[in-house]
């Protein structure tokens, strides 16, 4: 009886540190031929897998776990007498059973049950044509809808677990004929340095791997599509799934990779051509027009045209503030809007949106504290500032737009020309996974120029992403090209 104690009680503080717990169960059943005990979590745990499949083949007899692990109808089937890797697996939703007077250790079984969404249409790369289905939070579901689209051999998927206290599952995928393999040992390396307690989405690994944390502009592609994943693979990209994330991370990416819709590949390569063209324009006109409304105003009234002159003079002749406060009012307000439309129920939204637009642009004008000339310029740029298919890059150059207000405001067009050149060589010099992200500007790719700013039929596209290519190489292959063969070969 002592040593049927001593191990009785050797075995429950093993759990002492899950016992704090309310929703931990641990229950014993005395009366069977070998006396055993269950402990579980109750939270995560499926009932109907516990009484189904365990339960139920608990009813045999047997002398040991390994005699019962060959009855259970489990995928996986764990004997341990580790007490970290018990408390571990029970925490995600495994089921530890023991046998009563017995030190042969525990049998965990996976019992988890998923609690998720259904997978829904895109709510953020919503496209008229194309797939209705996106990534949910539940990371086996996201595999499962890329599997289903690349049933090949080649397509291989690494597992991981990232976060100290979280634990997250983390999948690397990427086709191993078709990536650069330098890409998938980098990635891999730096998820495996992630340090940080708790990893919730997606989007805290592609901030803490990217090139470089200074800037602005995303450096990951980020996508809930599954179709649009899948081509990035077959473009010898890697690919990142997270758990409990709806969104999926691929890399190495070009600027221009941000502005192609999964869209433009379901119209006609002439209609896409056109819309993709016109997001460029918006991108330049969200970014230019305000700064040069304020560096024209403060600067430069000669290039106003004469008929132009009157309306604009005619607009501001009540206004007390100079050009760049009356732009940042309305930019800050616009901004503001925006944030508290994000932050609110979809219907309150709307109408905060269209209430509080319409009231404080009419209310500004009359007050005479802005031009309604102005007012059409920033509803413009908000709108142009949408058009961006990904909705990091469209919040990155509403940032920097700011910066070419304040330089605008200093220096006129100079001070934008300046802004422009620091952006243009911050650009040139960034890098995503070590790869150009100017890529096929910098270095020049003329095979690229198919799917940049105008998108060609199908059968001009490469089956291959150049920007899978090293810079060293991408620079080789043109000094190949200019090469002229010897007049003896």
């Amino acid at each position: 009886m002592k040593r049927f104690s001593f191990e009785k009680s050797q075995k429950e503080d093993r759990l002492s540190n899950l016992k704090k717990n309310g929703d931990f169960v641990s229950y014993e059943n005395l009366g069977h031929h070998t006396p055993y005990r269950i402990s579980y979590l109750y939270s995560i745990v499926d009932t109907n897998i516990l009484h189904r499949d365990l339960l139920q083949n608990l009813e045999d007899p047997f002398d040991s776990l390994e005699e019962l692990k060959k009855k259970l109808p489990f995928e996986e089937i764990i004997i341990t007498n580790d007490v970290d890797e018990l408390e571990e697996r029970i925490l995600k939703g495994y089921v530890a059973l023991s046998l009563v007077g017995k030190d042969d250790g525990y049998i965990l079984l996976s019992c988890i049950d998923l609690q998720g969404r259904d997978i829904i249409p895109p709510m953020t790369e919503y496209s008229v044509e194309g797939p209705k289905e996106a990534f949910v939070e539940s990371m086996k579901t996201n595999i499962n809808l890329v599997r289903k689209r690349l049933p090949v051999v080649d397509l291989k998927i690494e597992l991981m677990e990232v976060g100290a206290k979280s634990r997250t599952g983390v999948a690397l995928l990427y086709m191993e004929n078709e990536v650069n393999m330098e890409d998938v040992n980098l990635v891999r390396t730096k998820i495996e340095a992630i340090t940080i307690d708790n990893i919730a989405d997606s989007a805290y690994i592609q901030q803490i791997i990217q090139d470089n944390w200074r800037s602005p502009f995303p450096q990951l592609k980020n996508t809930e599509r599954p179709e649009r994943l899948c081509n990035s693979l077959c473009e010898g990209k890697v690919c990142i799934l997270v758990d409990g994330s709806s969104f999926a991370l691929s890399g190495p990416s070009s600027i221009f990779d941000f502005f192609n819709s999964s869209g433009d590949y379901y119209l006609t390569w002439q209609v896409a051509s056109v819309f993709r063209i016109m997001r460029y324009f918006a991108l330049l006109f969200s970014l230019l027009a305000t700064p040069l409304y304020v560096a024209t105003l403060t600067f430069h009234y000669e290039l106003i045209p004469r008929d132009l002159l009157g309306t604009l003079v005619g607009s501001r002749v009540d206004i007390p503030f100079p050009p760049i406060l009356e732009a940042l009012f309305l930019e800050i307000t616009i901004e503001l809007l925006r944030e508290a439309g994000a932050r609110m129920p979809s219907k309150i939204a709307q109408t905060i949106g269209i209430v509080g637009g319409i009231v404080l642009g009419t209310a500004s004008v009359e007050a005479g504290l802005t031009s309604n000339v102005l007012i059409i310029i920033v509803a413009l740029t908000t709108i142009s500032s949408y058009t961006s298919p990904v909705y990091r890059m469209g919040n990155a150059f509403r940032v920097v737009r700011f910066v070419f207000l304040i330089f605008a405001s200093y220096l006129g067009l100079i001070g934008i020309a300046i802004c422009g050149a620091f952006l243009l060589t911050h650009l040139l010099r960034l890098t995503s996974l070590g790869h150009p992200y100017m890529t096929p500007i910098y270095p020049p790719r003329s095979e690229m120029w198919r799917d940049m700013l105008i998108r060609l039929p199908f059968r001009y596209l490469r089956r291959q992403n150049v920007s899978s290519l090293s810079m060293e190489q991408s620079f080789k292959d043109i000094f190949k090209k200019k090469q002229k063969t010897d007049i003896d070969e």
